[in-house]
């Protein structure tokens, strides 16, 4: 009897605790949450003819020219018969190439995709995020000089005039907080989505 006196106290606050922590807090935050900031809660779903087409915080792989196109995605996987295949931004997986600075591989990637991002897009500067692959392999977002330097090749694809698109550009452009913090950058989901709805000329 003397142990169960000294378990009750200790079970109880355990069943309390279990109830508050893991049932009424977690419910609290969700519906503040879902009150606050619904689009963010529910996952920053993005829709075009009331359809799903993909989430503002997860890249997509465009490859048409008709199309701005996403940062590098180093994510693989391997095929059926085991070997390793690239799937870029694969939503199911998370990660990065681990080369470090000095290896060869890298260098030979960045250096084919440099050359890639010049026939696709013409000679000038390549920004480092056009060749560069981000640290989750699913970034959403280019820098707002790589949109602008794909402008002139995408407007072309789709018959539209460069200024047309680059207008286009900088109203979706998410500019650096208080100017200083992070820097421009353009989502490239919500970028496309918008391309879409131009009118055809």
């Amino acid at each position: 009897m003397l142990i169960l006196r000294e378990l009750r106290p200790a079970f109880s606050l355990v069943v309390l605790f279990t109830v508050f922590t893991g049932f009424l807090l977690p419910e609290a935050f969700t519906g503040a949450v879902q009150l606050a900031l619904p689009f963010q809660a529910n996952g920053s779903l993005l829709t075009q003819n009331g359809q799903v087409v993909g989430s503002a915080i997860i890249g997509q792989n465009f490859s048409s020219p008709k199309y701005f196109a996403p940062r590098p995605s180093a994510l693989t996987g391997t095929d059926a018969k085991g070997n390793t295949i690239a799937t870029p931004y694969d939503a199911s997986e998370s990660g990065a190439s681990n080369l470090a600075p000095t290896s060869a591989a890298l260098l030979t990637s960045v250096q084919q995709r440099v050359a890639a991002y010049v026939k696709a897009f013409g000679p000038g500067p390549v920004p480092a995020d056009a060749v560069t692959a981000s640290g989750s392999g699913l970034d959403p977002d280019i820098s707002l000089a790589n949109a602008l330097r794909q402008a002139p090749a995408v407007a072309a694809a789709r018959h539209l005039s460069t200024p047309t698109v680059v207008n286009l550009v900088n109203q979706m452009t998410h500019h650096a907080a208080f100017g200083i913090v992070g820097t421009d950058h353009v989502n490239v989901l919500q970028l496309n989505l918008a391309l879409d709805q131009l009118p055809a000329t």
